[in-house]
């Protein structure tokens, strides 16, 4: 069995590593943006050549053309589909009014500019994504299917409704089927999120993506593989990525207003004066229409934009809280309900005794009882009773030791007969009168109830803090989707102070509760998702933005969420929205000075007062302050 697991995680492991890509390096993307390197050498080579008007025409332009090249097709194509008015049209009308003028320079410094800020977004963003059908490990690496007397390895796709397949301890379930020989725990939490293993015997229903923990299980298929429960989350999470509305670029946005104002000012400016003004000749208006759309060209607000955004993601990156892209930082920063996950993500996802309730016993007494019946036991809930006592156990004490798979144990401790398990379990052997408890473990000694034992998974200790400051920043709705229990669901979302719970929640149906969530909200506001879990990867995928516990999460959360909180503290949340906010309110300030500046050096334009160079340099100037000023979010710290 050691050799046939190691050749299965050799295999898993070959598989995972042709999958996912090398990191996104500053060497791939200084391939990716060599043709802007090589006109910016050609820019800066431009000015040796002074004098020389055919030699720097020819730099300018080719520096031109290489700078601009997506920014004029795009704009070409838009023009044939007569949509053409935005940031893009801009930048192609206002540097090819700037060759009219014969300002080489500027024409080719506009396209730079505007090349340079959209790449720092680029790079901000780069590192940070993965195709998500490389990120969900899910898909089993083989089935084993029986033939005759012996064992195949095949593909999961090959096999057929009705056959049967093996799976042995540290493998993963490949199909749905029944299991019809064989005992054994299985980790669920690929499907259900939630951590305690369920006990599969004969007759159980065993789920595609469960894994094996402790036993030899045989299966008979029941349906093919791609309508498994694993294959169905690949599904889920590939379906919910494809609709999810990717908040508009902030730029383009802001272009769609700026842009037919300055195209229309240009306009008005070349045409009515020559009616109106006295003396007035058209080409001089003409002349500066042109200056007047090569001014408006802006510069400072795309590079100042992404700068923004740059810095935002920088500082929360120092904070432990990774953000995928300046569109996630402002949806942070307007979410109106966050959906959360509960095991593991505001409990810390290890079970602990958190009452021992004897009746007629000491309680050290009926705690050590209670552990020794439980010594052999594999179960989470034995080994947090084992840890509880803390002792070290006589296994001679025990007796006729007999599990009950899914109810409980039965022995003799110290010669006294002992029951130990679910209420239903005492209940079915005669036991009367139990104090019924949630998450409670019962234990009738000598055939009366001697007790109970509740058993927790914690809260996180910053949990309630965190919802607290959500909700005083403005936070409509903190609701929990969970496939816990009703009980459970209801008990964490009363200590956290959640406004609603959704308890015994499969995949699907988180989805289809956070679908019911976003219909009901203002679209104003996004609605944002945390969780932890493999099972959670579809949910992620469809909010507006998910954020996955990086530390503890799994590859596949981590992978489909849009922020990651390397310290798995639910206190980041509040603190990403706080950055994200803070950074929204540079990136505006950014806007509307470089508007101020800009309109100043427009209407001195039309007037007949600044020239280019003029225009260029306050330009420049509102650059480096919106630069000095993108730094800031580099170094906030919120303040909750």
């Amino acid at each position: 069995m050691s050799n046939m697991h190691t050749q299965q995680c050799s295999c898993s492991g070959d598989c995972h590593a042709q999958a996912l890509p090398q990191n996104y390096g500053i060497k791939q993307f200084a391939e990716e943006k060599r043709l802007l390197l090589l006109a910016i050498v050609l820019f800066a080579a431009g000015f040796f050549f002074n004098g020389l008007l055919t030699v720097q025409f020819v730099l300018y332009f080719i520096a031109w053309l290489l700078a601009g090249k997506e920014v004029l097709l795009t704009s070409l194509k838009k023009l044939g589909k007569g949509n053409f008015l935005d940031e893009n049209f801009l930048m192609s009308a206002a540097t090819v009014g700037a060759f009219i003028l014969k300002q080489y320079p500027e024409a080719a410094a506009v396209m730079i500019f505007y090349q340079v800020g959209e790449a720092f977004q680029e790079y901000a963003a780069g590192n940070s994504r993965r195709s998500i059908k490389f990120l969900l490990a899910m898909r089993p690496p083989f089935a084993r299917v029986q033939e005759g007397a012996s064992w195949r390895k095949t593909a999961p796709e090959s096999v057929q409704p009705g056959q049967v397949i093996a799976v042995y301890p540290g493998e993963k379930i490949p199909l749905d089927g029944t299991v019809t020989q064989g005992k054994a725990y299985v980790d669920t939490s690929a499907l259900t999120g939630e951590s305690v293993p369920r006990r599969l015997t004969a007759g159980g229903d065993a789920l595609g993506g469960f894994v094996c923990k402790d036993g030899k299980l045989i299966i008979k298929v029941l349906r093919p593989y791609k309508e498994s429960a694993s294959a169905k989350i690949v599904e889920l999470v590939e379906h919910a990525a494809s609709k999810k509305a990717q908040t508009e670029n902030f730029i383009s946005r802001f272009a769609r207003w700026y842009t037919p104002v300055v195209v229309g000012a240009a306009v008005l400016v070349a045409v009515v004066p020559p009616f109106i003004i006295p003396g007035a000749e058209f080409k001089v208006w003409v002349y500066r229409a042109l200056v007047f759309l090569v001014i408006s060209c802006p510069c400072a607000l795309v590079l100042s934009v992404p700068l923004g955004f740059f810095g935002g993601i920088g500082g929360m990156a120092k904070n432990g809280i990774l953000v995928k892209g300046g569109n996630y930082v402002e949806a942070l920063s307007r979410m109106g309900i966050l959906a959360t996950d509960k095991t593991g993500t505001l409990t810390q996802g290890v079970f602990e005794v958190s009452s021992v309730q004897p009746s007629g016993l000491p309680k050290e007494a009926f705690l050590e009882i209670c552990a020794l019946a439980e010594h052999a036991s594999s179960h989470p809930i034995a080994a947090a009773l084992r840890q509880a006592w803390g002792k070290e156990l006589n296994a001679a004490r025990v007796q006729e030791l007999k599990e009950t798979a899914g109810q409980g144990i039965s022995a003799r401790v110290d010669g006294k007969p002992v029951l130990i398990g679910k209420m239903s379990f005492l209940q079915a052997n005669g036991i009367q009168n139990i104090k019924q408890v949630p998450n409670a473990v019962y234990c009738a000694i000598n055939g009366q109830f001697a007790g109970l034992v509740t058993i927790e998974d914690k809260l996180k200790e910053d949990a309630a803090q965190a919802v607290l400051a959500l909700k005083k920043q403005g936070v409509k709705q903190v609701v929990l989707l969970t496939g816990d229990n009703s009980a459970n669901a209801q008990k964490t979302a009363q200590e956290v102070s959640a406004d609603a719970f959704y308890a015994d929640l499969l995949p699907a149906g988180k989805v289809a509760k956070v679908e019911e969530l976003k219909a009901g909200l203002p679209a104003k506001y996004t609605l944002a998702f945390v969780g932890d879990g493999i099972n959670d990867a579809p949910v992620l995928a469809r909010a507006d933005v998910g954020i996955a516990m990086g530390a503890l999460g799994s590859d596949a959360a981590v992978e489909a969420a849009d922020v990651v909180l390397m310290s798995d503290e639910p206190i980041k949340i509040p603190q990403a929205v706080a950055a994200a906010r803070f950074t929204l309110h540079i990136v505006r300030q950014n806007i509307w000075v470089a508007l101020a500046i800009k309109t100043i050096i427009l209407l001195l334009g039309v007037a007949g007062e600044a020239n280019l160079w003029e225009a260029v340099f306050a330009d420049v100037g509102v650059s480096v302050a919106a630069v000095l000023n993108s730094c800031r979010p580099l170094k906030y710290k919120p303040r909750l």
